[in-house]
């Protein structure tokens, strides 16, 4: 099945990065001169992915211009094609729209807020907070695996089992290299009743059939519709994979976990090696 079409859930209220996600949103925040939201944007892009669908909230409205031309910013860097590549290449990615989540319901609402974006069809949902580092990205890889076995992928990473407690995980059985499927899932259990130690991370490919478990699954306790309620109904109907990506990933979700991927990002690069690793040296010996 052709893979057309992401969603990318952006309304989140960015608590843990109080108070500076007051005026910026979380998903802009930068990994060196890039943005979260702009590296999960070109994952997308890359796995051949050709209209992104963000769902943001009211007060978000700096996600939308960041994507949009901006013909008197052209003007101005006219003289420096360098960086003038960069700001058109934002624009050029996808074609992106936004979808407005009114208030913060879950994921699975998040999800089903895109739904007449999306259409009846299958498509990818890329959280912003996890990147990850591989060439292909992990849309590609998940997207070659959907298509092998025309079905819906989740994918997935070992964790160690003392902090499995942390994570949603999969209970499922081998179905080839890096490859499970599965039986069902289990949000946060306790190591002891986990049905195995991959956890799930924000990568998702799935069918439009998502759509209507989501319109049935009731809210939970705090009034949220999740992801993962809705992804149980679906498995009564249809088959789901969990792959174990390649790649590194990075959380940047957490100010610390930002911190480690700009670093490393910024000692793989070449133009940002050299004085890195003289910063990090001067550190050590404060």
């Amino acid at each position: 099945m052709e893979i057309r079409k992401a969603v990318i859930p952006a309304a989140g209220l960015g608590t843990r990065f109080l108070p500076v996600t007051k005026s910026v949103p979380k998903e802009l925040l930068p990994i060196l001169d890039k943005p979260m939201l702009q590296y999960v944007v070109e994952e997308a892009a890359e796995a051949g992915i050709e209209q992104v669908i963000i769902v943001t909230s009211p007060g978000k409205e700096s996600i939308a211009s960041y994507f949009q031309p901006q013909p008197d910013l052209d003007n101005c860097l006219s003289g420096s094609p360098e960086f003038l590549d960069k700001v058109r290449h934002v624009s050029n990615l996808a074609q992106v729209s936004f979808v407005i989540q009114e208030q913060p319901l879950g994921l699975g609402h998040a999800v089903l807020t895109a739904r007449e974006a999306v259409g009846d069809e299958p498509f990818v949902v890329i959280l912003p907070d996890d990147i990850v580092v591989h060439i292909p990205g992990v849309v590609a890889q998940m997207v070659e695996v959907s298509q092998r076995y025309n079905a819906g992928v989740v994918a997935v990473e070992p964790m160690p089992w003392e902090i499995v407690q942390n994570y949603g995980v999969v209970d499922a059985v081998s179905a080839g290299t890096r490859l499970h499927k599965i039986r069902g899932m289990v949000e946060k259990p306790k190591r002891e009743d986990a049905p195995s130690n991959l956890s799930i991370v924000g990568r998702y490919i799935l069918p439009p059939e998502i759509f209507q478990c989501l319109e049935r699954t009731k809210p939970g306790a705090k009034g949220e519709i999740q992801l993962t309620d809705g992804l149980l109904m679906l498995l009564k109907q249809e088959e789901l994979f969990a792959y174990e990506f390649l790649g590194t990933r990075y959380d940047g979700g957490t100010p610390m976990g930002l911190l480690r991927a700009s670093l490393e990002f910024a000692l793989a690069r070449d133009d940002t090696r050299e004085e890195t690793r003289s910063l990090l040296g001067s550190l050590d010996n404060q």
